[in-house]
C-alpha cells in the first residue's frame, strides 16, 4: 500500500507531516503503514531510528528550503515571504580584535572597542521593519502587491486584489485595472475612477495588505554578505541590521547604496549613532546593492575620555573633532598635557606631548594614532589637611603666612563630634520609657543601669605633628610640636608656618600611649567604701591613695575577697585562653583522625563521632569561659591592712571591688550536695565536703581544688606529705569555694587539662567559670 498522491501534509501533526513530506521524496524510506512509522517514532528511543531521522530531516529542508544558507537569507519584515533562515536568526559569533586593536591593547593595556560596533550585536530581526507597518503615500505600488477593496452603497465589494505580472488587478465588473506605478496615495482616486464607469452612488477605501518582496545584494566587508530577500517597505538601515553590519575590517563611514551604475546615497553610521540623524537612508529597490568598503584610517583616543574607543577618521581630523567623536572630556582629564602616539613613516613609532589648548586642539590626526588622555593628579595646589582627634577635620585652604594657629585657634576645635554625640544621646528618653506602660509591664520592667560615659578620646596634649613633604627630595618630613602649649599656654614658638600640602595630625591617648602621669584615668570603686564611684586619678596616685581620698573603707569591708580587675590583663587572659583552646582542638582532630583508621563497624564509628563532638564541646566552652581581668592581690585573711595597696600604680579603666564578709563557703562538682554552707571558724575542707554528701562514684577525688576568696587556688595534688597537712585537714575561709571535678577521659588531648589548678590560677577564672564546665 502507498500513499495517496493528493495528502494533505499541512492538516497533520509535526510527526506526521514529516512522515508525508518523506513519503513524497523518498517513498521507498518509510514503510508501508504510516500509523506504525509514527507509533514507532514516538516511542523513547525512536528519534534515533533512519526512517524518523530521515522524516526530522525532510521537515527542516521544509522550513529553509534555501540552500546553501550563506548564499541567500531571507528577512521577516513584515512581507508574507518565506521563514527566516536559520542562519539569519542565529546571533554572529563575536570577532576576535583586530591587528590594530592588538596594536593599541600592547600600548594603552586593554583592547578597545571599534565605535559602532555594539550596535549590531544581536541585532538580527530586532531591527527589521515590523509587521503591519503603516504604508506611506510615497509608496509604489508594483507586481506582487496585494491591495484590500472595500466598497458600499449602491455595490458592496470586499475584495483582496493582487497586482499581477503585467502590473494589473482584476475587479469584477470593471475588468482588468492598471496600478503599478501608482503611489500608494494616488491609488483611491484612481480606483474610484474607473469604478465609476461601471457603478454609481458608491464609497470605497482601501488598505495595503501582503507586500511583495524584492531582492537586493549585500557586498563588500560585511559580516553576513549575500542576497536578502525584503519585503518592499525594507530601507538600507534595515537590511543593514538584517546582514549584521560591517565587519570589523568593514567602514562604518562611507556605506553606499548602488542602483545601476548610480551611487544612491552614502550612509555614515556615525550620524545614526551621534546625531540621531538616519536622513540618508533610502528605501529599497529590487536589484539594489548595498556595499559596504573596507574601513578608511582609524585613530584611538583612551583615557579620560566619555568613549574611548577607535574611531573611524573620515577627511582630515583634527585632535578636537576626535575628541568630539570621543564624547568630550571628563571632569578628570587633565587639559594641560595629553599623550599623542604616532607610527611615522611606517617604520618607527614616536611619541610626543601636546596641550590641550587651541593649537593643540587644532592638530590633525593621522591613521594609526592613539591619542592618550591623563587625569589631573590628585594633588590640592593650595590646601593643608587636618586629621585625627578634631572636631572638623578636613581640607582648608592656603594663603601666605598662615600657621597652625589659624587652622586650630582654641581648645574646643579639638572636641570631636562623638563627644557632644554621647552628651546628646546621654538626656535621651525612649518613647517606650517617656509614657508609664499598664502597672503589671511596668513592675517587670528591670530599672536600665546608669554608666558614667567617658568624654571620649582624652587629647594627647604633648605630642601633635606636622607632615611635610621635602622639595629637595620629596621625602616625608615629620615636624612635630607640643599642642598643649600651642593651645593651652598660647606659645607662638609652637605655631609654625604652614605650606601647601601640610598635613597636622592630632592623636588622642588612645592612638598613642603617654606616660601614666599625663594620662586621663578614671577607676571604679566599688563596694564597701565610704564614697563608692567613679574617681579621676590624679597624677602619680596610686589605689591606696585613691581609697583614702574615698573615705576609707567601711567596717563591714572583707578587703581579702576584694577583687581588682583590669582591661589589659583580662586582654591577656584571652589570649592565653584562646591558645589553650586552639591546642585542645589540635589534639582532638588529630586523636579523630589516628582512630578513625581503625573502626570497623558503623557502631563503632558513631561512638568515635560522638566522642570527638563531645570533646569539640568542652573545647567551645573553654573559648567561652568569662573573663575578668581579675588580679590577685593576696590580701591575708582577717586583715584589713592596706599596706600592699598604697603603691599599686592604677590605669584607665581599672575596677576594684571590696565586698562585704561573707558568711558561707561553697562545695562545687562531684559532690552529691552542692551546695553553700555557713562557714566556722574551726571547719576544715573534710567538714565541708561531709556537710555535701561527700564525693559521688564519677568524681576525681585526687583533683580537688580550692579557690579561695582572693582568687588563688589551692590543689589537692602537692599539697600533702610527710611534712605538711593533709589536704583534708586545710581550714576554710569565708568566700572560698571547693570544687570537686568529675573523672575525664584519658585521651591524648587531656594531656593540657591534667593540672586543673594550674589553669584556673593563672587565668583567675573563680567558681563561676566551674559552673561553666559542668
Amino acid at each position: 500500500m502507498r500513499f495517496r498522491p493528493l495528502m494533505n501534509c499541512r492538516r497533520m501533526a509535526l510527526l506526521g507531516t514529516a512522515i508525508c513530506l518523506l513519503a513524497r521524496s523518498s517513498p521507498s524510506q518509510i514503510p508501508e503503514n504510516l500509523q506504525a512509522l509514527a507509533t514507532r517514532c514516538s516511542s523513547p528511543g525512536g528519534a534515533s531510528l533512519p526512517e524518523c531521522q530521515a522524516a526530522r530531516a525532510a521537515v527542516e529542508q521544509s522550513r529553509n528550503p534555501l540552500e546553501p544558507a550563506a548564499v541567500a537569507h531571507v528577512v521577516r519584515t513584515g512581507a508574507p515571504v518565506a521563514e527566516t533562515a536559520p542562519a539569519a536568526a542565529q546571533p554572529l559569533p563575536a570577532e576576535g580584535p583586530t591587528e590594530f586593536q592588538r596594536f593599541i591593547a600592547s600600548s594603552f593595556g586593554r583592547v578597545l572597542p571599534l565605535f559602532g560596533a555594539r550596535l549590531f550585536d544581536g541585532a538580527t530581526g530586532a531591527f527589521g521593519p515590523a509587521e503591519q507597518i503603516p504604508v506611506t503615500a510615497e509608496y509604489v505600488v508594483g507586481p506582487g502587491d496585494e491591495i484590500l477593496l472595500r466598497t458600499w452603497g449602491q455595490v458592496t465589494l470586499n475584495l483582496a486584489l493582487t497586482v499581477d505580472r503585467s502590473g494589473a488587478v482584476y475587479i469584477p465588473q470593471a475588468g482588468n485595472v492598471h496600478v503599478s506605478g501608482l503611489a500608494y496615495g494616488q491609488l483611491a482616486g484612481h480606483l474610484q475612477s474607473q469604478l465609476s464607469r461601471v457603478y454609481r452612488n458608491f464609497e470605497l477605501s482601501i488598505n495595503m495588505g501582503q507586500l511583495r518582496s524584492i531582492q537586493v545584494f549585500v557586498v563588500g566587508s560585511a559580516r553576513r554578505p549575500g542576497t536578502y530577500t525584503v519585503s518592499s517597505l525594507s530601507t538600507l538601515v534595515s537590511v543593514l541590521f538584517a546582514s549584521g553590519g560591517p565587519s570589523s575590517q568593514g567602514s562604518m563611514r562611507n556605506i553606499q547604496l548602488r542602483r545601476g551604475a548610480a551611487v544612491v546615497t552614502e550612509f555614515d553610521v556615525y550620524d545614526l549613532l551621534l546625531k540621531g540623524d538616519k536622513t540618508r537612508d533610502v528605501r529599497l529597490l529590487p536589484g539594489d546593492v548595498i556595499h559596504i568598503p573596507v574601513a578608511g584610517p582609524q585613530a584611538a583616543v583612551a583615557g579620560s575620555i566619555r568613549n574611548p574607543a577607535i574611531y573611524e577618521l573620515k577627511g582630515d581630523t583634527n585632535v578636537g573633532a576626535l575628541l568630539e567623536l570621543g564624547g568630550g572630556l571628563t571632569a578628570l582629564a587633565d587639559s594641560r598635557r595629553a599623550s599623542l602616539e604616532r607610527i611615522r613613516d611606517r617604520a618607527v613609532r614616536e611619541t610626543s606631548e601636546i596641550a590641550l589648548d587651541v593649537p593643540g586642539l587644532a592638530a590633525l590626526v593621522r591613521d594609526g594614532d592613539l591619542l592618550l588622555i591623563r587625569t589631573v593628579p590628585p594633588r590640592f595646589e593650595n590646601a593643608v589637611t587636618l586629621r585625627g582627634n578634631v572636631s572638623n577635620p578636613g581640607r582648608f585652604p592656603w594663603r601666605a603666612g598662615m600657621r597652625i594657629h589659624d587652622v586650630i585657634p582654641d581648645k574646643e576645635s579639638l572636641v570631636t563630634r562623638d563627644y557632644w554625640k554621647k552628651r546628646n544621646v546621654a538626656g535621651f528618653t525612649s518613647p517606650g520609657d517617656a509614657i508609664a506602660a499598664d502597672p503589671g509591664s511596668e513592675v517587670q520592667r528591670s530599672q536600665g543601669r546608669t554608666q558614667l560615659e567617658g568624654g571620649g578620646a582624652d587629647i594627647n596634649w604633648a605630642y601633635a605633628v606636622l607632615e611635610r613633604q621635602s622639595p629637595q627630595d620629596l621625602s616625608a618630613q615629620l615636624i612635630p610640636f607640643d599642642l598643649g602649649r600651642l593651645v593651652l599656654a598660647g606659645d607662638q614658638s609652637q605655631n609654625l608656618e604652614l605650606r601647601p600640602g601640610d598635613v597636622i595630625t592630632v592623636f588622642s591617648q588612645q592612638d598613642i600611649r603617654v606616660p601614666v602621669s599625663q594620662q586621663n584615668r578614671r577607676v571604679r570603686l566599688e563596694g564597701e567604701f565610704r564614697a563608692a564611684g567613679i574617681y579621676a586619678v590624679r597624677p602619680g596616685e596610686t589605689l591606696g591613695q585613691l581609697i583614702e581620698r574615698a573615705g576609707g573603707l567601711t567596717q563591714e569591708a572583707y578587703l581579702y575577697a576584694s577583687e581588682f580587675q583590669r582591661e589589659s590583663t583580662r586582654l591577656e587572659q584571652q589570649r592565653r585562653l584562646d591558645q589553650f583552646a586552639l591546642e585542645m582542638e589540635r589534639e582532638i582532630e588529630q586523636f579523630g583522625a589516628n582512630k578513625m583508621g581503625s573502626v570497623s563497624t558503623s557502631e563503632e564509628s558513631a561512638a568515635l563521632a560522638a566522642r570527638l563532638d563531645s570533646q569539640r564541646r568542652l573545647a567551645q566552652r573553654m573559648r567561652s569561659l568569662p573573663l575578668t581581668g581579675r588580679i590577685v592581690l593576696g590580701m591575708e585573711p582577717g586583715s584589713g591592712s592596706m599596706a600592699k595597696l598604697m603603691n599599686l600604680q592604677l590605669e584607665d579603666g581599672d575596677r576594684f571591688v571590696v565586698p562585704s564578709r561573707p558568711m558561707t563557703v561553697s562545695v562545687l562538682g562531684s559532690v552529691y550536695n552542692p551546695n553553700s554552707f555557713l562557714h566556722e571558724a574551726r571547719s576544715r575542707l573534710a567538714d565541708y565536703l561531709q556537710q555535701a554528701g561527700g564525693a559521688t562514684r564519677t568524681a576525681d577525688k585526687n583533683r580537688t581544688f580550692i579557690i579561695r576568696a582572693d582568687g588563688t587556688v589551692l590543689p589537692r595534688q602537692g599539697s600533702s606529705g610527710p611534712f605538711k597537712k593533709s589536704f583534708e585537714a586545710v581550714l576554710l575561709h569565708p568566700g572560698d569555694a571547693v570544687v570537686v571535678p568529675e573523672q575525664l577521659p584519658k585521651l591524648p588531648f587531656m594531656k593540657g587539662l591534667r593540672d586543673w589548678t594550674q589553669v584556673f590560677s593563672n587565668l583567675a577564672l573563680g567558681a563561676a567559670a566551674i559552673n561553666v564546665l559542668r
